[in-house]
């Protein structure tokens, strides 16, 4: 019996005993929903396989005291098949204890599903534009992007699982004054200048200025010969649009798109798919900015003053009023951000009920007028506009931090990271904690073959799971017909309950927008693991003369455990199997992989 059918049993028992009379002045309508009279696993194992806490819950609603409630809800699940036994303790916590039949019928749930046991339908018929990293195209992803695309992607599967429609979204900021400053950078770094003050730094820049020099060769052009004053500037550096000389131009449109290129590889390596790819400057060329101010302009949202375009957003709770288009007739960055919204809700394929948003920590700041705006176009803040805001990475060598990059200069990069612990600790590592914490991540552990390293001591579960029926079927263990009954250690008990909790760890996952906790459920049923699997043999092994001459209790419970019956290791195999299935489960939902060998 599931957490889950345990928790309809008690709303069932509730329901039943308003109707006979014996629950004093609970009705029918001060009973909560299914999904908030959850089960939960005993601290102690002494006190059952699970608790219930529903006669504290209702007692004052009843108008009577919790135990003498409690009571009657164990006297109801004594009689429930599967049920072997009901206590009442404390103040009224109900623990319950299954039949080992009932307790192992998850492995077959398991097993029949195989790699859809915990995915279901409760977020079906929505779809979830979730947007993440969306680096600047102007340098390799930094650690804090990666820490994004670690926890967004993650995110994105777990929440299709719980069988929600997602659209992986990438925004390059493609218009704007940070391409002017690439631009310059590279420009400056082509003739071997010293970087502007505003400009960027780091030996990728010499790298992509040198990659445009010999695109440009290629093509017939010299580059360096291009004029690198406009005619009408008076000096370098006078701002003339987004190229500001034929030099700059040239240089900008040939290595933005290479900057584009690197990080839809880089992602691609650390195994992010995404299914849009959107530009910035395609909101002004398509005037989709135009769009969205038609909009609010209709409404009274948008005003004149002192030569500048305003969006009124103190009217939809913003602390003030935001400048659209400056008095020089430039757009702000938050013109865009309002075109964008507008497209993303408005779209012909699969408009977003939800646009959800994966912010860097210095954006707090702009969750206000955002909301603002998404009021302002009849939406609710914080339902169809979301936005996460994502804490700082600290990565840690040897005891220090890590601030040096070969490449970057100043910053860690998503090349540093998988060059010094891979993919799967990387994405691991990144996503088993909550995005709202500060998180260190610790190289040397990370590439440690140890219990200590977490991503290590989940996929090595994994790996003896598979090496066990390796075993097993050179041994000619057949667990066709195993009877799951056999299942009656505390250890075996131990895995069953972690199995069984999966389904609700998925769908707690989805609903709090918490892919790490994913990552903690896959520690408890690994520890869960492995302790079974250094107590329970599949494959009998013969005792030691030692341990034959131990007393007879003893050794009998040490053939049990080394060289059981073929009916329990039957039995044994087939919880391997549920366990190994549902650990490969979790790691994909965090885009992690199952290693069959360690």
């Amino acid at each position: 019996m599931s957490p889950e059918a345990l928790s309809e049993l008690i709303a069932t028992i509730a329901h039943h005993l308003v109707a006979s009379g014996a629950a004093g002045a609970l009705t029918d309508e001060l009973i909560p929903g299914v999904d908030r009279l959850a089960v939960m696993r005993p601290r102690d194992r002494a006190h059952g396989d699970w608790a219930s806490n529903v006669a504290m819950q209702l007692a004052k609603k009843a108008g009577m005291k919790p135990r003498d409630l409690a009571q009657l809800f164990a006297d109801e699940l004594e009689g429930a098949q599967g049920v072997a036994g009901v206590e009442v303790a404390g103040p009224g916590f109900i623990n319950i204890t299954l039949d080992s039949a009932s307790a192992a019928a998850v492995v077959d749930q398991v097993l029949a599903q195989h790699g859809d046991y915990g995915r279901n339908t409760h977020l079906s018929g929505r779809t979830l534009n979730l947007e993440f990293v969306s680096a600047n195209p102007t340098g390799p992803i930094h650690i804090g992007g990666v820490r994004w695309a670690a926890v967004g992607d993650s995110m994105a599967r777990v929440l299709e699982a719980n069988g929600a429609t997602v659209v992986r979204e990438y925004y390059f900021n493609d218009h704007g004054e940070q391409i002017n400053r690439f631009a310059k950078s590279l420009v400056a770094a082509a003739h071997g200048e010293t970087t502007p003050a505003d400009g960027y730094k780091g030996a990728y820049i010499d790298e992509i200025a040198q990659r445009v020099i010999e695109e440009a060769q290629a093509d017939g052009l010299d580059i360096l010969a291009l004029p690198r004053i406009d005619a009408g500037a008076d000096k370098e550096g006078e701002p003339l649009g987004e190229g500001d000389s034929a030099q700059r131009e040239e240089f900008r449109k040939r290595a933005v798109p290479m900057m584009f290129a690197e990080i839809q590889q880089s992602m691609a390596e650390f195994r992010v798919a995404y299914d849009v790819w959107f530009h910035e400057n395609s909101l002004y060329a398509d005037g989709e900015v135009e769009k969205a101010f038609a909009v609010l302009r209709a409404q009274g949202d948008i005003y004149e003053k002192d030569g500048a375009t305003w969006f009124a957003s103190t009217k939809h709770g913003d602390d003030k009023d935001r400048v659209i288009i400056k008095s020089d007739g430039d757009y702000a960055y938050f013109a865009a951000d309002i075109a964008y919204y507008w497209n993303k809700r408005h779209r012909a394929v699969k408009p977003a009920d939800v646009a959800i948003y994966m912010l860097g920590a210095d954006h707090h700041g702009y969750i206000g007028r955002m909301m603002a705006m998404c009021a302002a176009f009849g939406d609710k803040p914080g339902e169809n506009m979301q936005i996460l805001i994502g804490q700082l990475v600290n990565v840690m060598k040897d005891g220090k931090a890590v601030r040096m990059s070969k490449r970057a200069g100043n910053v860690v990069t998503i090349d540093d990271l998988l060059e010094a612990i891979g993919v799967d600790a990387a994405r691991y590592s990144l996503a088993r904690t909550d995005y709202n914490t500060s998180v260190d991540i610790d190289l040397n552990l990370l590439a440690s073959h140890s219990n200590d390293n977490p991503v290590y001591y989940v996929q090595y579960a994994h790996a003896r799971a598979c090496n066990v029926d390796r075993n097993a079927q050179a041994a000619g263990i057949d667990a066709s017909a195993a009877d799951l009954a056999l299942l009656d250690s505390p250890s075996d008990g131990e895995v069953l309950a972690a199995l069984a909790q999966w389904p609700a760890v998925v769908a707690q996952a989805g609903d709090l927008h918490a892919p790490h906790r994913i990552a903690h459920y896959l520690e408890e049923l690994a520890g869960a693991y492995h302790k079974w699997y250094n107590l329970e043999r599949v494959v009998p092994m013969a005792l030691t003369g030692q341990e034959e001459e131990l007393p007879e209790e003893r050794r009998e419970a040490l053939r049990r455990s080394k060289a059981p019956q073929a009916s329990r290791a039957a039995a044994r195999l087939k919880l391997n199997d549920a366990a190994r299935m549902t650990i490969a489960a979790g790691l994909d939902l965090l885009g992690v992989q199952a290693p069959e060998h360690m």
